[in-house]
């Protein structure tokens, strides 16, 4: 695939992300919030991400390695569920409750220079790194 089917398929992705207002943080909240402002429409993303999806990866099965790739890497079946997966979900899940980003949109917004992508890049990238340093160390 190289570099200008990756740059493509980033650029496709980041103005899907714009398009459908998961960039947003305010939309994002708002579909977050059952209780209260509930805004249903990030929903109907939803259903047309799995739309799209599901058909590619009925027909990447068939393949027997990417295109950009000698292999699959796919996890064992058995693959146990274990504590850092756990942590680390949650973690995620906090964070995209809290902030209304997850780290595709925040870094699509990052260029608009709001605070809040900036904070929250700013933030991811200190987490990274602290973990892998945590990994390096066990």
């Amino acid at each position: 695939m190289g570099v200008i089917g990756a740059l493509a398929a980033g650029l496709l992705f980041g103005v899907g992300l714009i398009v459908s207002g998961m960039a947003d943080p305010a939309k994002v909240l708002n579909f977050l919030d059952v209780a209260g402002t509930w805004d249903p429409s990030l929903a109907f993303v939803m259903a047309g991400a799995i739309g799209v999806a599901a058909p590619g990866f009925w027909l990447v099965r068939r393949r027997k390695a990417p295109l950009a790739a000698q292999s699959f890497l796919v996890p064992p079946a058995d693959a146990p569920i274990d504590r850092s997966l756990v942590i680390g979900a949650a973690v995620f899940g906090i964070g995209w409750g809290l902030a209304g980003f997850c780290p595709g949109p925040a870094l699509v917004s990052l260029p608009l220079g709001t605070q809040g992508a900036v904070a929250f890049v700013s933030a991811m990238v200190a987490a990274i790194s602290v973990g892998a340093l945590l990994q390096k160390r066990k």
